[in-house]
């Protein structure tokens, strides 16, 4: 018996060109492809189950209700938080800051520091209504190529929710 390759006993397994769809429609550079792929391996390691839990609630209101549904804009405490760790808004962020960010809130989330903690996930939070905010806005707040900081969180927040598109 002649054992076939996976495409020929298992039609309806075909690759997913869910990346190629989100990525080329953006038509960003080769650099910047990789800087998002770096989001998506952030995604592979040590993700604590509070960023699990935040990414999951976005892709739902996102997959349910669509992205026009929310609108939040930040409060003045919000952006303080932010200032206080000297982080910029989502809006002005680029993506190579938004890994780094990432790779810093997945760290302090896994802190015994309870207060740092606290801080790492509000902070997540802030950033998941931040980019509601910015996908019923369509994304055209900043109409500059560099600062697409939005497009690195919301891989990060594909890559690690069990409800992704």
């Amino acid at each position: 018996m002649r054992v076939g390759t996976i495409n020929n006993n298992y039609t309806n397994l075909k690759p997913s060109n869910k990346e190629n769809l989100t990525l080329t429609n953006t038509s960003l550079h080769p650099e910047k492809l990789s800087s998002l792929r770096i989001s998506s391996i952030l995604a592979k390691v040590g993700v604590p189950q509070s960023h699990i839990l935040i990414a999951d609630n976005y892709m739902v209101i996102k997959k349910v209700y669509g992205p026009p549904v929310v609108k939040s804009r930040l409060t003045s405490k919000d952006k303080a938080l932010l200032g206080k760790y000297d982080f910029n808004q989502l809006e002005y962020s680029t993506i190579k800051q938004i890994n780094e960010e990432i790779e810093l809130l997945k760290k302090w989330s896994m802190s015994l520091d309870e207060t740092l903690k606290a801080d790492s996930d509000r902070i997540l939070e802030i950033r998941s209504n931040e980019l509601k905010y910015l996908a019923a806005c369509r994304y055209t707040l900043i109409s500059n190529e560099i600062y697409r900081g939005y497009l690195a969180l919301e891989k990060y927040f594909e890559d690690i929710s069990k409800y992704s598109l």
